[in-house]
């Protein structure tokens, strides 16, 4: 864990995020249509794994199979319960290409194949089989990514740990492409007005039903950005962006609604992991404070491995 962490340039990989973004939404579209759907759609995310971003299995007939973005071996990994592996590699070539491999690869298999076809939460998207556009796959720009999430996650695990009430896994949300844990009071929380461009508001409404204060990374993806770490509370309590936050270069981010740390700050500070954990303690302390959470029932002190 001395290794320094990894530092990204939106330049250099910002073609190789924007792919990954598009596989990743794919993998989470077939899940969408072919597995029972949970409280705030977390039957669907990405579940953050050794070598990059894994599908939670999905039954069909007898079998059931998984995916994963594998980082390390750039392809997309098909694992069945009745053991049959295959990849599609990830290269330089088209998203339409890889739409069009990844449906062929299930339908070899007889597995299910087919789910929404055109991109959410991405502005003026094509659908995927229509995106021809040539696109860049850079491996060492996927390692990065991959690496970064292995410094992370640990961090998000140990934050997850201080919470006893209910709270969420840290997880991957491929319609924006970005990890996140979440923490909830136990109340419900006011209907959230949608709106969100590419994605439904009953799916909107029905993910922020409940009072929450909610923290994740996002590295960029089909929006070519500066990766940050972000923290946002709904319903957001008065007096919640005038917040003292640590550490000093994390700001509340007026355009975004909520506060945000660059990635950059974190991987330079003299101890990244601990900068971090500053930004998701004292955020969640905000939003728990000032909307007079039970702190005292939630809470607990994380219990070591």
């Amino acid at each position: 864990m001395g290794e320094p962490w990894p530092a990204f340039d939106v330049q250099r990989d910002s073609p190789t995020f924007a792919v990954l973004h598009l596989v990743s939404q794919m993998m989470g579209k077939l899940r969408v249509a072919h597995a029972p759907w949970a409280n705030h759609g977390w039957h669907v995310t990405l579940l953050p794994i050794a070598e990059g971003l894994a599908m939670p299995p999905i039954a069909s007939g007898p079998e059931r199979f998984e995916l994963i973005i594998d980082l390390c071996a750039h392809a997309i990994v098909l694992r069945t319960s009745k053991g049959v592996r295959d990849t599609l590699p990830l290269h330089s070539t088209s998203v339409a290409e890889l739409h069009r491999d990844l449906i062929a690869m299930l339908d070899r298999h007889g597995l299910p194949s087919d789910f929404n076809g055109r991109p959410n939460e991405i502005p003026d998207a094509p659908p995927f089989a229509e995106d021809d556009e040539p696109r860049s796959y850079d491996r060492e720009s996927a390692e990065r990514l991959r690496d970064a999430l292995a410094r992370i996650v640990p961090v998000f695990d140990r934050f997850r740990a201080g919470f006893q009430g209910k709270a969420s896994p840290a997880h991957f949300f491929w319609g924006s492409f970005d990890l996140a844990v979440t923490r909830f009071s136990g109340r419900t929380a006011p209907t959230h007005p949608g709106g969100i461009p590419g994605l439904p508001d009953r799916i909107t409404r029905e993910a922020y039903s409940h009072e929450e204060s909610s923290a994740g990374f996002w590295p960029g993806g089909a929006t070519a950005a500066e990766p940050i770490f972000y923290s946002y509370a709904y319903p957001e309590p008065d007096g919640f962006r005038g917040s003292t936050i640590a550490p000093g270069l994390a700001r509340f981010d007026e355009t975004l609604g909520e506060f945000v740390l660059p990635y950059e700050a974190v991987r330079t500070a003299a101890d990244p992991e601990a900068a971090l954990m500053a930004f998701l303690q004292s955020t969640y302390d905000a939003a728990a404070n000032l909307a007079g959470w039970d702190r005292a029932s939630l809470e607990r002190d994380p219990v070591a491995p």
